[in-house]
């Protein structure tokens, strides 16, 4: 019950960080501030309300998941994907978060991995996969051979 709990936790933190942020254009910065503030605040002025795992891991996974919150609107705007992210983002930290010590923090990484794969889903549904890029690749290599091979036609008269 308690796991359940910090993933919806999670989930909230994620949607309502991006709500305030959007709605209320206060702002991504702020919007994970004042949430946090207000979650935090509460546990510590009343740590019994809760068990103390609970009181402990609640405003630690609630600020991670504010950091997804925190994206553009232009990159990651539905709800649905949010959610997801915080679900990702509860899962990683619950699992690994001891593996990240050293790299930026546990929460900032860990959100930014949650993010990644939800915005990365798009490329998975495609049926051209992953070879998006390979093919834009291509188009630039075919593109600079065309030039060098009608310039070096033109050395040659």
């Amino acid at each position: 019950m308690e796991t359940f709990i910090l993933y919806l936790v999670g989930i909230i933190g994620s949607t309502a960080t991006y709500y305030v942020n959007t709605r209320y254009r206060q702002g991504a910065v702020r919007s994970s501030a004042l949430l946090t503030l207000i979650v935090s605040g509460f546990l510590y002025f009343f740590p019994n309300v809760l068990s103390n795992y609970l009181t402990h891991y609640i405003p630690v996974v609630f600020i991670g998941a504010s950091f997804i919150g925190m994206v553009s609107k232009t990159q990651l705007s539905t709800y649905l994907g949010l959610s997801l992210a915080g679900v990702i983002f509860t899962t990683i930290l619950l699992n690994t978060s001891k593996f990240f010590n050293g790299y930026g923090g546990a929460l900032g990484t860990s959100a930014c991995i949650s993010v990644l794969v939800v915005l990365s889903i798009p490329y998975f549904k495609s049926p051209r996969k992953m070879t998006v890029g390979l093919l834009q690749l291509r188009k630039i290599i075919l593109k600079k051979g065309n030039k060098v091979s009608k310039g070096s036609a033109g050395l040659s008269k």
